[in-house]
């Protein structure tokens, strides 16, 4: 998918990422990139970037870089678990956040998200989140 269609797909309906107003700004063979805005919607009450804020950028980028690895037709990918180590604080600008597989299997996927500041490339948050991969319900047959 190009980054125009996955904007599309994922704006279907509102969503934590535009109330936080994550923009998902690169998509390659190789990772999915986004960033999210540094203020009021993301701090926590000392002014610095809310660690669930960055835990959101995490999973809707390491969840949209899952869904693009199946056939969404078949199957849906849904997370398990994520962790994340905070290791800077942040208190304006832009967080930017690269997810890029680590294993791509046909049961489970699991994805690193680095969260770098946009304008120091200072890394603030170092994610990982591990997707099941499920089938989706047959069409049932309609009734006649």
């Amino acid at each position: 998918m190009t980054l125009e269609e996955i904007r599309r797909w994922t704006a279907s309906r509102p969503t934590l990422a535009d109330a936080l107003g994550m923009e998902l700004t690169e998509v390659t063979d190789d990772y999915l990139e986004g960033r999210m805005p540094v203020d009021g919607r993301t701090h926590q009450p000392m002014g610095l970037l809310h660690g669930g804020a960055s835990v959101a950028l995490a999973e809707t980028l390491g969840s949209i870089a899952a869904m693009l690895r199946v056939d969404r037709t078949k199957q849906a990918c849904v997370g398990l678990e994520i962790n994340a180590n905070h290791i800077k604080g942040v208190r304006d600008g832009w967080v930017r956040g690269r997810a890029t597989p680590v294993h791509i299997g046909r049961s489970t996927q699991v994805w690193e998200i680095r969260i770098t500041h946009e304008e120091t490339g200072a890394l603030v948050c170092l994610s990982r989140i591990t997707m099941a991969v499920i089938d989706l319900p047959a069409a049932s047959p309609k009734a006649v």
